[in-house]
């Protein structure tokens, strides 16, 4: 990260010049005497360096100093920061029309991928269709029990491959110490890959599958990247960073396997030699060349879809567990709690089934808690100010990029008791959810904008945690102990440990 900092310091130096260009026009001084209060920034790239490595953290600690929100010019963008859960609910009550637009970072208009995606899309007729379409074939309770089954596998798959691989590297005279991030990755990433497309995409089989596993690392990896571009939008023209290029390149590698991929669905449904349908399916039958009418979607946006599936699916979902696992290995008390309710109502000689979740109040507390404390888009996905609004009495301009910290709601004080210990049992008897109705914990957003696939979300997240504290007994690495788990954070695409949690499986005897 220091790296990427150190890269953007050069670039901004070596286009001094291009960015004195800025101060020939003089910004006008309207509305800005009832701006939120902010730090003051320097010429011409404002706060941009303010931000740190971590910017979710930086600004958490400023709003000791400028309250509840905060507003920031990063380059010649003007940002208002949302850091309460108090000023969270006035946004989303109240103002959730005005600022439901979203501001684009330059790399994701690769391709024309924004124009095409659901999380990316201006508000309107398009974005409502991706959105009907998502939550009528993709995401409502139907949908997800006859998925269920894809669920069971995909996990089954992770907790064979792991007790396997530490059984193998146990076999050598090894440690069998485990990177559990590998295993959750490859895990939402198949399951994903079976929603959308059938395939089990990991396997020996599957060179295509490999292939675009891999640019679609590269893909996230370039979205989650610093980019100048973003914050002088002028520049975008000259890509500085190079990182506009390196995503068309990557890119562009991922859709031309999923052109192949919907090649292949077609010739199989003329075939008659797949009964079932999966979301690729569906949006075939949405398929038009665009000029069919509102409810039709292009060849390209039909690929951009699918590569917007494993976006929003993979990382967040992967992460998010690999949080709640080390939670609960830094508090040895909350595992105990966990694994005896598991015991209680599963049992030792079964499976953890999607049916059981619902007896299992303490599990869904340490999602709930995992969640309040990592969210995984930390400062979900920036939306933009439609209009001048009033918000909170302060003037917020048209074309504002707004930031919503959920990472600093989940530890409000006057939201939350001790907000910064793990405490699932501050969940339990509580009627506060992640569903977009409570503003003081919004890891998947609120309002219009909230992620649709919170439900599949959920049955994941439950699912694959109370398999593995059910299946197995997890030791620590030697030399470590839970005070001494590293819980630093990287931002990318998504918020990840920055060391990844390595840990080594002990089988039970159970199914």
């Amino acid at each position: 990260m220091e790296r990427t900092c150190g890269l953007l310091v050069s670039s901004l130096l070596l286009l001094a010049t291009c960015l004195l260009l800025l101060l020939i026009k003089k910004p006008s001084n309207k509305g800005t005497q009832n701006r939120p209060p902010g730090p003051p920034g320097w010429p011409v790239i404002g706060n941009m360096l303010d931000l740190g490595s971590i910017p979710h953290q930086t600004l958490y600690r400023l709003q000791i100093e400028y309250g509840p929100v905060l507003w920031l010019k990063l380059g010649s963008v003007g940002t208002l920061v949302v850091q309460t859960a108090k000023a969270a609910t006035e946004l989303f009550k109240n103002h959730d029309v005005n600022f439901c637009d979203r501001k684009c970072f330059d790399s994701i208009t690769a391709h024309n991928y924004d124009q095409g995606a659901l999380d990316t899309n201006q508000y309107g007729a398009y974005w409502r269709l991706l959105r009907r379409l998502y939550s009528m074939e993709l995401h409502v309770n139907k949908q997800l029990n006859e998925t269920a089954h894809i669920r069971r596998k995909c996990i089954d798959n992770m907790i064979r491959f792991i007790a396997e691989d530490t059984a193998a590297a146990c076999s050598r005279g090894e440690s069998g110490e485990i990177n559990l991030a590998h295993y959750l990755f490859v895990m939402t990433f198949n399951l994903i890959g079976n929603v959308v497309i059938s395939k089990d995409l990991l396997d020996s089989q599957s060179k295509d599958g490999h292939e675009f596993y891999d640019a679609m690392n590269k893909v996230m990896e370039w979205a989650g990247k610093p980019n100048v571009a973003d914050y002088f939008p002028f520049l975008k023209w000259l890509d500085p960073v190079g990182i506009k290029r390196k995503m068309v390149r990557d890119m562009g590698r991922a859709m031309k396997i999923v052109a192949r991929f919907v090649g292949e669905r077609v010739e199989k449904k003329k075939l008659a030699r797949e009964k079932e349908k999966n979301f690729l399916d569906v949006l075939l039958e949405y398929q038009g060349d665009g000029n069919e009418g509102p409810d039709k979607i292009s060849q390209q946006n039909v690929k951009i879809i699918v590569l917007e599936m494993f976006f929003a699916g993979t990382e967040t979902m992967s992460s998010s567990i690999e949080w709640g696992m080390t939670e609960l290995l830094c508090n040895p008390d909350s595992m105990k709690k966990a694994k005896e309710e598991l015991n209680s109502i599963v049992g030792p000689s079964r499976k953890v089934e999607e049916k059981d979740i619902d007896d299992l109040p303490y599990l869904q507390a340490v999602v709930k808690e995992t969640l309040r404390l990592h969210p995984p888009v930390p400062l979900l996905i920036p939306r933009n100010a439609r209009q001048n609004t009033n918000y909170m009495g302060y003037f917020v301009p048209k074309d504002t990029q707004i930031f919503v910290n959920a990472w600093a709601i989940g530890r409000d004080p006057d939201a939350w008791e001790d907000p910064l210990s793990f405490k699932p049992e501050r969940f339990l008897g509580s009627q506060i959810d992640y569903k977009g109705q409570n503003y003081e914990l919004i890891p998947f957003g609120a309002g219009r904008r909230i992620c649709v696939g919170v439900s599949l979300a959920q049955r994941v997240l439950h699912l694959t945690l109370a398999s593995l504290i059910h299946c197995f007994d997890w030791e620590l690495g030697s030399g470590t102990t839970p005070m001494t788990i590293d819980m630093n954070e990287r931002l990318g695409l998504t918020l990840r440990k920055l060391v990844p949690l390595k840990i080594q499986p002990k089988k039970r005897i159970v199914l």
